[in-house]
């Protein structure tokens, strides 16, 4: 199974060594985003702002590919404060509305990169 590396300019650019998502087979694997604005480069300060951006980048690179929100089946939220999770929580239900909604895991972390607050990162159907 080949491996083809996806990127958009509609996201953000990788900041490492890394590909903003892999696509091999019928599966996208989108690299966690942080709710970076790829317009401007600036985060917003809550996080259920960051969250906002976060599906926003993530849409933006699944559609690349022919996909979407609604064809994510497993979504990994990494949590700068657990005290946000019902803020998080509800931009992610609204963010995949009535679909099938995914397998996921929600980790409260010790930093993000860039002093994020959210950071998300999701495997696709295509």
């Amino acid at each position: 199974m080949e491996k083809i590396k996806v990127n958009t300019a509609a996201a953000p650019a990788a900041i490492g060594p890394y590909s903003q998502a892999v696509r091999a087979g019928d599966f996208m694997f989108v690299s966690g985003q942080l709710g970076i604005d790829p317009a401007t480069g600036v985060m917003p300060n809550g996080a259920a702002e960051q969250a906002e951006q976060s599906f926003r980048n993530i849409k933006a690179i699944l559609e690349s590919e022919g996909s979407g929100l609604s064809r994510i089946v497993k979504a990994t939220v990494f949590l700068k404060d657990m005290g946000d999770f019902a803020a998080v929580n509800k931009v992610y239900a609204e963010a995949l509305g009535d679909s099938v909604l995914p397998a996921r895991s929600a980790i409260e972390v010790a930093r993000l990169p860039k002093d994020g607050l959210v950071e998300i990162e999701v495997i696709a159907l295509v």
